[in-house]
């Protein structure tokens, strides 16, 4: 129940704020907002493609025969804290400067996709802490926290890659 209402009151915000259609700052280095949002979301997809492969590691569902080590669950942690700190910085310039659209398919979804991944995550960092939850609650959390950023990141990031004459920074 609460991600859903962490979701539903992100794009309630995004829908209702008048955007400003300009960043309220930007990080040193980048030439504007949208490379900084780009390489961010990248940082964080490749830091939650490690929380997968580190998460099977981990729980003995990758095809090694070492056993991970026990350093791996604080990388593991690290990892995910890093990646979720560097959304932060997108989704606040989405929802601050470009609201919650709809005007096509690609930025519906992304508006979807970004709203849901937070609602996702509250939903994880819950299940993390609870004593009761059923064993496939983890990693179901876990694999729609990663498609619900994998989405977001393809429908953004990945788009903004691939047009021809874009600046990288």
């Amino acid at each position: 129940m609460a991600g859903a209402l962490v979701s539903l009151s992100l794009g309630i915000y995004g829908k209702v704020h008048e955007p400003t259609g300009r960043p309220l700052a930007l990080i040193v280095g980048f030439t504007s907002l949208t490379p900084m949002k780009a390489w961010l979301a990248t940082a964080a997809v490749v830091l939650v493609i490690f929380q997968v492969v580190s998460a099977l590691w981990m729980y003995g569902r990758l095809p090694v025969k070492r056993k991970a080590p026990a350093y791996l669950s604080q990388l593991h942690r690290w990892s995910g804290s890093i990646a979720f700190v560097a959304t932060l910085p997108v989704a606040y310039h989405c929802l601050w400067s470009l609201g919650y659209s709809t005007f096509d398919t690609r930025t519906a979804l992304h508006s979807l996709f970004g709203c849901a991944f937070y609602g996702a995550f509250t939903t994880k960092m819950l299940a993390l802490r609870a004593n009761k939850m059923p064993r496939w609650a983890l990693p179901v959390s876990g694999g729609l926290l990663f498609s619900l950023l994998i989405g977001a990141w393809a429908t953004a990031a990945l788009w903004y890659f691939t047009q021809s004459g874009v600046p990288l920074r």
